[in-house]
């Protein structure tokens, strides 16, 4: 065999891997087209079961070891901390959702739950307003100032969650929410787990107490909950058993949970982070299969 014809076998090679890449790397999809079973690439989300409760999406390509921050990981993330959120894989639906779940943080709307007594949700609005100034909840921003902080709906009661729910249609509101998220909320989580060690697993248990809990260093916020862990187990990055210092994450994450009525159900820490942890999934491979509040999900 000569030369020339060893080059061309090799560079045939070469262009078929890479052009195998490439189509696994496009294999992803979005919850959004689960009722139709769409198929991108290798990538399927199965239809016929609904959005809620038993609720199954399929995803191509092959586990790794890519942190919570890889587009296919984070899209996961959304999913889960969604079926906690509002009983649903279907995230990106949410961003019309507000009420008043009487938990003393006022109203709560939007992807990840932003609320009016708790400041985000007037971070948000301001956000928004810079994007789109003259929008229809622009108007609300001195009520926000003066509520927050509180369960009071003075000021923006009755007409803010009508206009809500008109601004959800808006793309630059959604835009503002999916930045404020990961301003405030993933992009904190994804960097603290780096820090500290931790997999794309304990990365996304970082992230969804940063949602439910908050950013703070009082006992029952993220900061709290992440010393209360220290105290019993190593970080990784110090030479601690990752599967420890998570197991004790998530007993002082719950413990901190008790302590609110609003939030003493714990499954999704029980049979959905928890579970993931009890089966060594510390990259977040799918399949997944948990439960929240008694319905299931699945990623395939």
């Amino acid at each position: 065999m000569n030369k020339t014809m060893v080059l061309c076998i090799v560079l045939a090679a070469v262009i078929g891997s890479i052009t195998y890449v490439t189509t696994q790397a496009a294999t992803f999809t979005t919850a959004s087209e689960a009722e139709q079973g769409v198929v991108v690439g290798a990538a399927t989300i199965v239809g016929g079961t609904g959005l809620s409760g038993d609720a199954a999406v399929r995803f191509g390509g092959t586990n790794d070891q890519k942190d919570l921050s890889d587009p296919q990981k984070k899209e996961i993330a959304m999913q889960l901390v969604s079926s906690a959120e509002n009983s649903s894989l279907d995230w990106k639906a949410q961003y019309g959702y507000i009420e008043d779940i009487k938990d003393g943080r006022g109203y709560t709307g939007g992807i990840i739950g932003f609320t009016s007594g708790t400041h985000d949700m007037l971070e948000l609005v301001q956000y928004y307003t810079q994007l789109a100034p003259g929008n229809v909840l622009a108007k609300y921003i001195p009520a926000l100032q003066k509520v927050d902080g509180s369960d009071s709906h003075t000021g923006l009661d009755p007409t803010y969650v009508n206009d809500w729910k008109q601004a959800a249609q808006d793309t630059r509101f959604q835009k503002a929410q999916n930045d404020e998220r990961d301003r405030s909320y993933f992009n904190p989580a994804v960097a603290q787990g780096k820090t500290d060690g931790l997999r794309a697993l304990g990365q996304f248990i970082y992230y969804d107490a940063y949602v439910m809990h908050g950013p703070g260093n009082d006992t029952d916020s993220f900061g709290g909950i992440r010393a209360a862990a220290h105290a019993k187990a190593k970080f990784p990055a110090e030479g601690g058993d990752e599967k420890a210092y998570l197991n004790a994450f998530l007993d002082a994450r719950v413990a901190a949970m008790k302590r609110e009525a609003a939030h003493d159900d714990t499954s999704r820490v029980d049979t959905a982070q928890r579970k993931f942890l009890n089966d060594n999934n510390f990259n977040l491979d799918l399949p997944l299969t948990w439960q929240v509040y008694g319905d299931s999900y699945t990623i395939r």
